[in-house]
């Protein structure tokens, strides 16, 4: 029994330190000078492998160290060549920014893994729900302890914006044709509530859009296969990040 005892004390202690409060995606965003959320993204349904070798405990803790915001870690295994295991590597290695799980989340279920691999907050795409089955896995994410990113990419999906996801993202990319075009979240952002924290996602390459995207509202930039692509994509992001600082700081 004192066996027993000792091991339903540490389960305890393991299910309070799963309970305890993330790092905030949101709040990470609002006090960023850049507002850089680096993507962990090994594979592209349209583009095949971009980094196969790219390893989740090594490159994660690279963005953070020079200077992410937070992290989009790719989960989804057939077209992106993700796992859920991956944010769990990232966490292991020293990640304590927020991370991102970024799939296709259709089910509850997702929500509880996305919980347990150490997800700060999971992505809901407008296109792949209800508005309906949108808000019940939003208020389900919610109970769990998970801020939602709510992806939408055209005019009528941005009434989904009503459930009031604690960011509302603009998707560049047409989830049909994959291509990008960084104009969608340019038109799109007006229509967005005021006090929404907005992000863009997708077809980020350059600072110098960051900063048109920041002028329009914008306060998070997803940006993935651009630093993805490079030899050392956490020195890729540090470059960027440096090429936004001189005359593009966020006011206090």
């Amino acid at each position: 029994m004192d066996i027993l005892h000792d091991i339903i004390a540490r389960k305890k202690c393991e299910m309070e330190l799963l309970k305890q409060k993330k790092p905030s995606l949101k709040e990470a965003l609002l006090m960023s000078e850049t507002g850089i959320i680096a993507e962990f993204k090994r594979k592209s349904p349209s583009k095949g492998w971009i980094k196969e070798e790219g390893r989740p405990d090594v490159i994660p803790l690279s963005y953070q160290q020079n200077g992410a915001a937070a992290l989009s870690i790719l989960t989804d295994e057939h077209g992106f060549g993700g796992q859920d295991d991956f944010i769990r590597q990232a966490r292991r290695s020293g990640v304590t920014i927020p991370i991102l799980y970024k799939n296709f989340v259709v089910d509850e279920a997702q929500l509880y893994q996305a919980l347990l691999c150490g997800a700060s907050a999971v992505l809901l795409i407008a296109a792949c729900l209800t508005k309906k089955q949108c808000k019940q896995l939003l208020d389900k994410a919610h109970d769990l302890g998970l801020e939602v990113l709510l992806e939408m990419h055209s005019e009528e999906e941005l009434e989904y914006a009503e459930l009031q996801p604690d960011l509302c993202g603009i998707n560049n990319r047409h989830l049909g044709s994959f291509i990008t075009d960084v104009s969608t979240s340019l038109r799109l952002a007006q229509f967005l509530p005021e006090d929404a924290v907005k992000v863009s996602e997708s077809g980020i390459s350059d600072p110098s859009t960051v900063k048109l995207l920041r002028e329009a509202g914008f306060r998070g930039f997803l940006i993935g296969e651009h630093f993805m692509r490079q030899e050392d994509p956490g020195r890729a992001l540090a470059a960027f990040n440096q090429a936004l600082r001189p005359e593009d700081r966020l006011s206090e």
